[in-house]
């Protein structure tokens, strides 16, 4: 989903900066989307770490001259299964991508949206942040819950600032990471 939301930005004309941990597809994306004659910055994000969201970001400000829109798309799925059989460290990994990392993304996209008088988070959640099912991951359930109650916490706390927030619940999307998921036994 991120790589064709950087295409689509860039078709709309802006100047993008994506962030991944798979540095050689993000560079593929970053490329792709320079020869097409779009501006695009790739920058290799651990979005856990607090230090390389603040380094993504001063970089993305230094390239393009302020940070008007976040997009936070990182996500893993996790194992489906029951609570009681979830090891504590699935369920930690798991939150740390798919919450932590959008927390830490807007605490440091927020004085840099601020300085420049405004901007719109949009964090990417999940249909099953909202409704739960039997078949799926209880923590990947309680992560996109995180992440539409954060974006809601943001949008208020930062509406007097101009900076909207706002989370996208999408169903089942094709990608790469699901096609992976599909072919498991």
């Amino acid at each position: 989903m991120g790589a064709e939301e950087a295409r689509l930005f860039a078709r709309e004309g802006a100047k993008v900066a994506i962030g991944d941990v798979l540095e050689e597809d993000g560079r593929r994306v970053e490329a792709e989307i320079n020869e097409s004659g779009d501006d695009c910055l790739f920058l290799r994000l651990d979005v856990t770490s607090e230090a390389n969201w603040q380094d993504a970001i001063a970089a993305t400000v230094s390239r393009f001259g302020a940070l008007h829109i976040l997009v936070n798309n990182a996500g893993i799925g996790g194992v489906g299964g029951l609570v009681e059989d979830t090891p504590v460290e699935d369920w930690e990994l798991v939150m740390d991508i798919n919450a932590k990392g959008v927390f830490l993304g807007t605490k440091a996209a927020i004085p840099e949206m601020q300085a420049a008088g405004g901007g719109s988070i949009i964090n990417i959640s999940s249909q099953l942040g909202i409704v739960a099912t039997d078949n799926t991951s209880p923590m990947y359930h309680a992560s996109k819950g995180a992440v539409r109650i954060l974006t809601k916490s943001t949008a208020i706390q930062f509406a007097p600032d101009g900076i909207r927030a706002n989370s996208v619940h999408p169903g089942p999307v094709n990608t790469a990471m699901t096609e992976r998921r599909a072919r498991r036994p």
